[in-house]
């Protein structure tokens, strides 16, 4: 090739069209949500392996037992992930009743095989499987599709918020039932939160939340449960001496870790009564452990997946990716929140598992398949994998403007000012 001859850059055989060639297709996951999870998965593995050796050495005659089922639990649960990570979204549509149908199944199969443990009746194999955690995460699903579906319709309350409150009432019902209190505040929860998304008018959402108020005080009045930790509750915010033995325990363990911590497995309170450190309780011994610094870094990676999930929820091309999206980040974050506020007594005692911290199959496997779908949401947003559906982008801009103008109604033009 002479002196002074034109190449053209699109040319086959030149750097840049080779350069071209070799750049990988981009993949569409969203890269700060991905290492915030793997970031709580690896902390959650070093966090159970210290406060579950003693315990599960006392229980299980192996100091590594609960360790090593977190490990193969994690494992199943990051190739579920990984699977709806890489699938459709939309496939939620077909498979939504008959997954729903399966969870109710087996929310009553708990209650026929009545394995009990703790004093619930909440479990398989030897408390393993725990539907409830399953029903949640089918819950936001289920909805999700449900409400999609109903979206024209849901500012009749005959459609829309009466059909709502009999789903949330039958699997709450089964839950409550095993008992699990928490489970079944957390189910109705997600459902209100749906349905505030989904674009439910305001008047609605003050009744259900009126309904659901009435129905959690006659719940606390009749389940002698309910009322003994009411009492703690109450007790614990007028004297923290008077809290309930686990949150007095944990407040302990968070005092004596102080800004920086005891170090990674010197904790001693959980070899000295608390109750369940490996599973309840072991945000108390993260903070005794690492101190309120290691606090502030778990505040911090539940932090980046609420950023990131309400980012995919706004970017999303559809009303059912921004359900699908906003109900799984919601519900993890609402998780995280009532686990920690209980340590410290903010909140009444309640079962609710630290997402990616506590040993539980059930838990893990079900916050891995929610980042999974978040991940699909994410994914078919960044390469356009769903049409974007205009027809929702508007109704959501006409939703967002009734509730910024409650008059509903559009100015008038002005009379021009006379001469005079």
């Amino acid at each position: 090739m002479g002196i002074g001859t034109f190449v053209n850059p699109s040319t086959p055989g030149t750097p840049k069209a080779a350069a071209a060639v070799r750049r990988p297709a981009p993949i569409g996951l969203d890269i700060p949500l991905l290492l915030a999870v793997i970031a709580l998965g690896l902390f959650g593995l070093l966090m159970l392996y210290s406060a579950s050796a003693d315990f599960s050495l006392l229980v299980y005659e192996d100091p590594g037992y609960m360790f090593k089922k977190q490990v193969l639990w994690m494992v199943i649960g990051a190739v579920i992930c990984a699977v709806l990570a890489r699938s459709d979204y939309r496939i939620w549509r077909k498979l939504a009743v008959p997954v729903m149908g399966v969870t109710i199944l087996l929310l009553i199969g708990v209650l026929i095989n009545n394995e009990v443990r703790f004093g619930a009746v909440r479990s398989f194999f030897g408390g393993s499987v725990q539907p409830s955690e399953l029903a949640k995460l089918v819950t936001i699903i289920y909805l999700s599709v449900w409400l999609y579906s109903k979206r024209e319709h849901l500012h009749d309350a005959q459609l829309g918020l009466i059909p709502l409150a009999v789903i949330l009432g039958i699997v709450g019902g089964l839950i409550y039932i095993q008992p699990d209190l928490s489970a079944t505040i957390t189910i109705f929860m997600l459902g209100g939160i749906l349905f505030f998304l989904a674009g439910g008018e305001l008047r609605q959402m003050v009744l259900f939340m009126l309904v659901a108020l009435a129905v959690g005080w006659l719940v606390v009045q009749f389940s002698a449960t309910g009322r003994a930790r009411l009492a703690s509750y109450l007790a614990g915010l007028r004297d923290p001496i008077q809290s309930d033995y686990q949150v007095r325990r944990s407040l302990g363990a968070i005092i004596r870790g102080g800004w920086f911590g005891v170090g990674i497995g010197r904790a001693s309170t959980k070899l000295t009564g608390l109750p369940v450190p490996p599973t309840d309780s072991i945000f108390a011994v993260v903070v005794e452990e690492l101190g309120l610094a290691g606090a502030l870094g778990l505040f911090l990676l539940y932090g980046i997946i609420l950023w990131r999930g309400l980012k995919i929820a706004a970017q999303a091309p559809d009303m059912l990716g921004a359900l699908l999206a906003g109900g799984a980040t919601v519900w993890i974050v609402i998780e995280a929140g009532i686990n920690m506020a209980v340590m410290v007594g903010l909140l009444p005692f309640a079962g609710n598992a630290l997402p990616f911290i506590s040993a539980g199959g059930s838990s893990l496997i079900s916050s891995l398949a929610a980042i999974g779908i978040l991940l699909s949401v994410s994914r078919s947003t960044a390469l356009g994998l769903v049409p974007a559906d205009t027809t929702w982008r508007s109704y959501r801009a006409a939703v967002d403007l009734r509730r910024r103008d409650r008059r509903r109604r559009l100015s008038r033009p002005r009379r021009p000012a006379s001469p005079e």
